[in-house]
């Protein structure tokens, strides 16, 4: 990476030399102007008002216009003179949380490369310091003729500073929200919460550029005397007057490009009045099926006492003809025994 400008960090007494390169690069399709009729380039010259002419760009300096439409030459020389401490020097003057800068603020990232091998200690001693400390160096540097405001921060093994707007420069966002009176639903929070879960998270090295793709392909296609591909119409949407309804949608919209249930009552955002009904349903049916249940276990036992009773009678009834066998004697009582022996199994047969 080529560098653009090249100073050194002011950490204290500590000067660590640096090479200032750029952390982002665009990839984004320019175009030529051109005449329509003959496909000739369009240029823009650089002509004097007073001698119209063009001039060459070591003719060109630089002039601030007053109010009164006066022009004041301003050279390199004038600019070599600022009192600024800061005009080969990014200069630390506070750290403090990553929390206390608003992104409203950031604007363009570069990297600071160590200028030599005498840069490497302090470089890294800066590093790991700001690692430790879980901080962000507040700077300020000279770039492009004006003094600027940066940020430093630890990304990798490397220090990268993003350029930040002076307080001054971030507009305040009053007047911007609106300022009719608006009632938010639960039920919508619900839905909206829904949609955020089903969209869930995403790997930002997924993203890309689809716009320029598209772009390259129909540059691609004219450039080899091909037709340009065709856009699918877009679906046709109308005004959206139920923003419940519209909510829904999404949320169903979403889970089936994700292959996930499209039923919108799972994710528990709406009153399911039928699925409060049927455990009302359910308890019914089993306070029935109790009673029954109660019912035949009292009949249980009213069998099992009868049938004790009927045995307990029958015992008895056997305990009388044996003693009456016995007084009778013994020849005649093993013929009662033997009878009563008869009698009671088919007795507890019938039972």
């Amino acid at each position: 990476m080529r560098s653009i400008w090249n100073g050194a960090i002011s950490f204290g007494l500590v000067s660590i030399p640096i090479k200032l390169v750029n952390a982002t690069e665009s990839h984004a399709i320019s175009f030529r102007q051109i005449h329509t009729e003959d496909n000739g380039r369009i240029r823009y010259r650089k002509v004097c008002e007073l001698e119209d002419r063009e001039v060459s760009q070591g003719e060109i300096g630089k002039a601030y216009e007053d109010a009164d439409g006066s022009i004041i030459p301003i050279t390199d020389e004038d600019l070599s003179h600022l009192p600024i401490p800061t005009a080969r020097t990014i200069d630390i003057v506070a750290f403090v949380p990553a929390e206390r800068i608003d992104p409203l603020q950031m604007g363009a990232a570069y990297y600071l490369a160590a200028g030599g091998a005498p840069a490497a200690k302090p470089y890294t001693l800066l590093r790991e310091a700001l690692k430790r400390s879980n901080k962000i160096a507040i700077a300020k540097y000279a770039l492009r003729g004006r003094e600027r405001l940066g940020m430093l921060r630890v990304v990798g093994d490397a220090i990268a500073m993003h350029g930040l707007l002076w307080p001054d420069e971030v507009r305040s966002p009053e007047g911007v929200a609106p300022d009719t009176a608006v009632t938010i639903r639960d039920k919508e929070l619900d839905l909206a919460d829904a949609l955020m879960d089903t969209l869930g998270e995403v790997d930002l090295e997924d993203l890309h550029d689809e716009y320029r793709e598209a772009l390259e392909e129909v540059i691609a296609a004219k450039a080899s005397g091909e037709a340009p591909p065709e856009t699918p119409e877009p679906a046709a949407g109308g005004k959206v007057l139920d923003l419940m309804a519209a909510l829904e949608n999404s949320v169903r919209a979403a889970r089936e490009s994700r292959g996930t249930p499209t039923s919108v009552e799972e994710a528990e955002v709406r009153p399911l009045r039928r699925g409060r009904a049927e455990p009302k349903e359910t308890e019914g049916k089993k306070s029935t099926s109790t009673k029954k249940t109660a019912a035949a276990k009292k009949a249980t036992p009213a069998r099992k006492s009868t049938a004790r009773t009927a045995e307990g009678t029958k015992k008895a009834t056997s305990a009388k003809s044996t003693a009456s066998t016995k007084s009778t004697g013994t020849g005649k009582g093993t013929a009662t025994k033997k009878t009563t022996t008869k009698k009671t199994a088919s007795r507890k047969r019938t039972a």
